[in-house]
């Protein structure tokens, strides 16, 4: 069985795991933008998928669970078209870790987050060259609008490591 076939197997059974989670209990999110391997763009959707928080310690620091499940195009580019890792696949992901909160609801800064996962997807890229990544997401929900910087690298555990750097805008759905 190849890798890529693996990977889409596991990616697979990942995404249907977070399916099987009690939906009531999340708060889903439609995020969509573009995508950056050093300067050349690409368009990024992703549905992320956030529990209720957990206090962390003794102070005001939370964590909840979340889950996400993505999709960023592919690039034709013609210096690496021959290259061992292309930049023409498109890539399917799905990622678990934790979403990090300081302060309660009144704070000003409450609705500023950080989150990291751990990612598997499909497809190998100049950007994304292994079968797992690291996903880190700075962002800001206000209401049912949110705006992050979204990052996933395999952390130079494989290379070649450009990553993927991103902005997204997003719409909360409870």
């Amino acid at each position: 069985m190849s890798r890529i076939s693996r990977c889409g197997r596991l990616l697979a059974a990942v995404t249907l795991g977070v399916a099987a989670l009690p939906a009531t209990a999340a708060e889903w999110q439609v995020q969509a933008g573009r995508s950056y391997m050093n300067s050349y763009g690409a368009n990024a959707v992703f549905v992320d998928a956030t529990w209720a928080p957990h206090p962390l310690g003794i102070g005001t620091l939370t964590w909840a669970p979340d889950a996400t499940a993505g999709w960023i195009g592919g690039r034709d580019l013609g210096q690496f078209r021959h290259a061992r890792y292309g930049t023409s696949d498109d890539i399917w992901l799905g990622a678990a870790g934790a979403r990090f909160r300081l302060g309660t609801e009144g704070d000003w800064y409450h609705p500023l987050y950080f989150s990291f996962q751990a990612a598997l997807h499909t497809g190998r890229t100049q950007a994304l060259s292994s079968a797992y990544e690291f996903v880190s997401t700075l962002g800001w929900q206000w209401r049912r609008f949110s705006f992050s910087v979204r990052h996933i690298s395999n952390a130079k555990l494989h290379k070649p490591n450009r990553g993927e750097t991103m902005a997204l805008v997003g719409m909360r759905f409870d």
